[in-house]
């Protein structure tokens, strides 16, 4: 790192403050905020939706206005190429648009959003390259290219001829990076840019932009709610905490010594891998100020509640004139597992591995093509719809997004009720009551009963999908990603009163995640999935222990440390391509055959394509 004493900060933040004006009167963003960036230097902003750290990285390239935002006060001085220092709290709009992208770039958090849909990625990179370094179409094809050669994107001459929708989200991502760095920047704004993506696609993107801030001297401010990529990204770091700046210091002092009580609070939030070893059962998050929070051991039984065997859900591709089905998606390939009640079984893997579509294929949210599905006494695969429908009582589902499956018009109190309401049994007079009693278990005051899905955070609103889901007393609830659009020390709050139901009501969970860390905490069994096929499973301690399937080991070796002095490098890690799970007619992949390499610890001997 250059010695700071003598270099010249590239942006010096000062005093900045910013304000929304809203029906409800003026909201101050950011209020009295300042830091430095210094050349070759990573500054990590930390802190939770809503602190004000986005606002503060948009009033830096001026596009706050857009967003019904203005700054009220403050300098935001940026030392210029030609040496010049500017003051961009006052500069002109046309001035911004020549420094935005030629010496600040952006990274935006939603790649999809970032890339426009009609243009070509080779279009949408030389664009840059020729409006503000002049570049002839020639010259500018070939940087083009090379951009993305640095960003590792594989068959880089084809990429330039397809659209953004044709890549993965990972590679979107790369474009997006290529793109902020084409003219060089002398400061790179990178906005949560892997928070959508999986561990390994994050890891590999943490370690490029790392590489490519080395290689170019380029300042780089790193927006993140996640502990685990700051320690892995940042030289300084800076936390927020709503709109002001609670705490700064370089990341091994913030993580070994943390000042502020937020910042103490962020950090005992964060799941570490590894810090179960040796327990043998779930146990819930660390949350400051609930230290003396105990839950009675989450034994389980031996009694079996869900039985899977031989699961496979394809979906058909349509094509040609006539919109014949030419080949088929193998989304889930031949999943068998056991699931006994009071137990938490967790599906792992990445984006398209299938740990979705089995947990849908199970409720039959999606119709499976073969398998069986044994839920007590009843195969639920076999079901006619009226039986299916009474069957659906014992088995609810949680999804990802709790604002998608709230209804915005109806009062939280009446969402609550519906199932009761749908499924005969439950007097009038008792739905009320039951309901208030469903707010207390979730730990949501009573008043809440009255508002609507827009009136609540993301984590109050999962909690109402937690207790619409407790509604009918199921014995299985199959959360799908269920806390991985929370902030941190929201997600350990709905993870522990997820913990706190199984411990009092005695639940099964069937829990899909692709976060290594959390599933290592919650569950008691793991099921690592790659392809549609179950490559490993097992009891937690020895699947996170003693790794056997190569994608299993590469899953663990790609999962952030919140830990500054074990950094990964890009040389640590070697991932290879996910091949296409879509395949033609008539294709019959092999069974899974599994080999048992200790008691109860199973790995794919079929080869699963990695």
């Amino acid at each position: 790192m250059l010695d700071q004493t003598q270099d010249h900060p590239i942006a010096h933040i000062d005093r900045l403050r910013v304000e929304f004006e809203t029906k409800d009167g003026t909201v101050v963003g950011v209020e009295d905020v300042s830091f430095d960036v210094h050349p070759g230097e990573t500054v990590c902003i930390v802190g939770e939706s809503g602190s004000g750290k986005s606002v503060s990285s948009l009033s830096l390239m001026r596009l706050v206005e857009f967003g019904g935002g203005k700054i009220a006060g403050g300098r935001l001085i940026f030392d210029r190429r030609d040496g010049d220092e500017l003051d961009i709290a006052s500069a002109e709009q046309d001035l911004m648009r020549h420094i935005r992208g030629n010496e600040i770039g952006m990274i935006f958090q939603e790649p999809m959003t970032a890339l426009n849909p009609v243009f070509t990625v080779g279009r949408q990179l030389t664009e840059g390259l020729r409006l503000h370094m002049g570049a002839s179409k020639s010259d500018a094809e070939a940087s083009a290219l090379e951009l993305l050669r640095q960003v590792r994107i594989p068959e880089p001459e084809r990429r330039l001829k397809q659209y953004p929708h044709e890549l993965s989200g990972g590679m979107r991502q790369r474009v997006v990076i290529a793109m902020a760095l084409a003219c060089e920047p002398r400061l790179l704004i990178a906005d949560e840019p892997t928070t959508a993506l999986d561990v390994t696609i994050q890891a590999e993107i943490l370690a490029l932009m790392d590489r490519l801030k080395r290689e170019t001297g380029t300042a780089v401010m790193f927006i993140t709610h996640d502990m685990a990529v700051v320690a892995q990204m940042a030289d300084r770091v800076v936390v927020m905490y709503r709109g002001n700046k609670v705490e700064e210091g370089p990341v091994q002092a913030i993580f070994e010594n943390p000042q502020h009580d937020y910042t103490k609070a962020l950090l005992a939030a964060v799941p570490k891998l590894g810090e179960m070893r040796g327990k043998a059962y779930p146990e819930p998050m660390k949350l400051l100020g609930a230290e003396d929070q105990t839950i009675a051991p989450i034994t389980g039984t031996d009694e079996k509640l869900l039985e899977v065997k031989g699961l496979t859900t394809r979906f058909p591709v349509k094509g040609g004139f006539f919109r014949r089905t030419v080949a088929n998606v193998h989304a889930v390939e031949d999943v068998s597992f056991t699931l006994n009640r009071g137990r938490t079984l967790s599906l792992v893997g990445e984006s398209g591995c299938g740990k979705s579509s089995a947990g849908r294929s199970i409720l039959r949210l999606v119709e499976p093509m073969s398998g069986s599905v044994i839920m007590g006494s009843k195969d639920i695969l076999s079901l006619d719809p009226e039986a299916l429908r009474k069957a659906r009582q014992d088995m609810q589902m949680i999804f990802q997004d709790p604002f998608a499956s709230l209804n915005p018009q109806m009062q939280l109190s009446d969402q609550v009720a519906e199932p009761m309401r749908n499924y005969d049994g439950v007097a009038t007079s008792e739905i009320m009551d039951r309901v208030a009693t469903l707010f207390d278990r979730v730990h949501l005051p009573h008043s809440f009963m009255r508002r609507f899905p827009h009136e609540l955070s993301g984590g109050q609103r999962q909690r109402i999908a937690i207790a619409r889901a407790l509604a009918l007393n199921p014995k299985l609830i199959i959360a799908d990603e269920a806390v991985s659009a929370l902030d941190v020390s929201v997600q350990a709050q709905v993870l522990n009163l997820m913990m706190e139901l199984q411990a009092d009501l005695g639940l099964s969970y069937l829990f899909i995640s692709h976060d290594m860390a959390v599933v290592e905490r919650v569950s008691h069994d793991v099921g690592v999935m790659y392809l549609g096929r179950i490559v490993e499973m097992g009891p937690r301690a020895r699947v996170f222990e003693n790794p056997q399937h190569p994608y299993t080991q590469a899953l663990m070796k790609a999962v952030p440390i919140a830990d500054p002095r074990s950094r990964k490098s890009e040389k640590d890690l070697n991932f290879k391509p996910i091949p296409s799970p879509i395949h033609p007619l008539g294709y019959e992949p092999a069974r899974s055959q599994y080999n048992e390499v200790e008691p109860g610890h199973y790995v794919l001997t079929t080869d699963s394509g990695y």
